[in-house]
């Protein structure tokens, strides 16, 4: 047995996260999972653990399985509604770009204009609307 009870140990490193998956066993002879997230914040090395025994892991796995599954399930469903949103949006506007059509018009709105009066403004003057800010740029900044 090594150090602290630990018979394996893995590290999953995610961005700033480390994860450590510990399997240990204790003076009893039990067998555990002990799962830390280590993380820096602040300056300081943040560090949580859960510990889950060798008679629970099937629980705790199936619920992690079930999880995993309504995550992938969820995803699809996003991924179709964007789909058909792109699709929807498409059909409205027109396709724009590569097969040679000619690409929908940009409606500018003006602040506090809702989407509605800024199209029927749109559709009687033929040309597009530039908003221009009537913020003085700095001497860094240039036109």
């Amino acid at each position: 047995m090594a150090i602290r009870g630990e018979l394996f140990t893995t590290q999953v490193t995610l961005d700033k996260r480390n994860y450590f998956f510990n399997v240990k066993e204790n003076r009893n002879g039990d067998v555990f999972l002990q799962i830390v997230e280590s993380k820096i914040k602040d300056g300081e090395d943040d560090r949580r653990a859960i510990v889950v025994f060798a008679e629970d892991m099937k629980k705790f796995f199936g619920g992690m399985d079930e999880s995993l599954k309504f995550i992938e399930k969820e995803e699809k469903e996003r991924a179709k509604i964007r789909a058909e949103k792109k699709a929807a949006k498409e059909a409205k506007f027109g396709a724009q770009g590569e097969d040679g059509a000619e690409p929908a018009k940009k409606i500018y709105r003006r602040k506090g204009e809702s989407r509605l009066v800024a199209e029927k403004r749109a559709a009687k003057k033929d040309t597009r609307i530039h908003i221009v800010s009537k913020r003085k740029p700095s001497d860094s900044e240039e036109y």
